[in-house]
């Protein structure tokens, strides 16, 4: 496919341009709206770079944006001079810069992640020796803002910043389980079940069911419905109304440690976020 590389000037009509009249001159609220639209498109181009680990071209990142290559090239000259994009000269590759890594430390910060949540996260990982994760809801995925790594060899790949699924993942069915009414019920119904794995839930009739399981039981399992080789449990932190605004989580790889084994860690995770829940802020 070849790159795009028009400009943001609309097509032609059909018609002779014309110069505009005094009165029929663009207002300063369209102005306003054009700028506004570009901030938009820019902050677009942050959120697909998230996605790219390894840093993506401009050309990539054109086409994913659905941008002309000029508009797009233009906006990543911008995000990289404020420090908020990276470029690579050697691989002509953009990745995020260290403005966002400050800017969502300082997120991080004012909701108690960093502070007030990770003493609690190293505590329960001290005490199972396996990672412990801290999740929110943003939009269909759940977002891990906090993780402490086990003393094990072998890490759980979930950074803070992942969006993962919310139907394969332990955090996830906790964070849909727990959610307000209204929440849970359009959740459950038009969430996209895309498989992952070979034993992922795809079926809406199942996802209701597993739903409905993890509310009568208090917490909710993974096992290598995410990623093969992986198996997690995971209790909600609730806010004063009784719904999950977070929620928290043990990961193990299945050869160390059995289902039956993970769910014992259940009251230890549920005591952790009563802590979470009484020293957070909620949102």
């Amino acid at each position: 496919m070849s790159v795009n590389q028009t400009t943001d000037v609309p097509a032609a009509s059909g018609y002779p341009a014309e110069a505009p009249s005094k009165a029929e001159a663009p207002s300063k609220p369209a102005r306003e709206d054009s700028r506004t639209d570009m901030v938009g498109k820019a902050l677009g181009l942050l959120v697909l770079l998230g996605d790219e680990p390894r840093g993506a071209s401009a050309a990539e990142i054109s086409r994913r944006a659905d941008l002309p290559f000029s508009t797009t090239y233009r906006l990543l000259g911008s995000l990289t001079r404020d420090g908020f994009v990276d470029y690579e000269p050697d691989g002509r590759r953009y990745h995020l810069g260290l403005r966002v890594f400050q800017l969502g430390q300082r997120v991080s910060n004012h909701h108690g992640f960093a502070g007030t949540a990770l003493p609690i996260l190293r505590r329960v990982t001290e005490e199972t020796g396996e990672a412990t994760i801290l999740s929110v809801r943003d939009g269909i995925h759940h977002l891990t803002v906090n993780k402490v790594d086990g003393p094990q060899t072998f890490r759980v790949t979930s950074d803070p910043g992942h969006l993962g699924a919310l139907h394969t993942t332990s955090v996830g069915k906790a964070l849909v389980a727990f959610a307000d009414d209204a929440t849970r019920a359009q959740l459950v119904e038009e969430l996209p079940l895309e498989p992952l794995t070979a034993v992922s839930i795809t079926d809406r009739e199942a996802f209701r069911a597993e739903i409905e399981q993890v509310r009568r039981q208090g917490f909710a399992t993974m096992d290598e419905e995410n990623e093969l080789g992986m198996r997690a449990v995971a209790v909600p932190v609730f806010n004063a109304q009784g719904h999950a605004f977070a929620s928290l989580a043990t990961a193990v790889p299945v050869f160390r440690l059995s289902m039956e084994a993970l769910v014992a860690l259940v009251p230890l995770l549920q005591a952790a976020a009563a802590e979470l829940s009484a020293r957070l802020p909620q949102r």
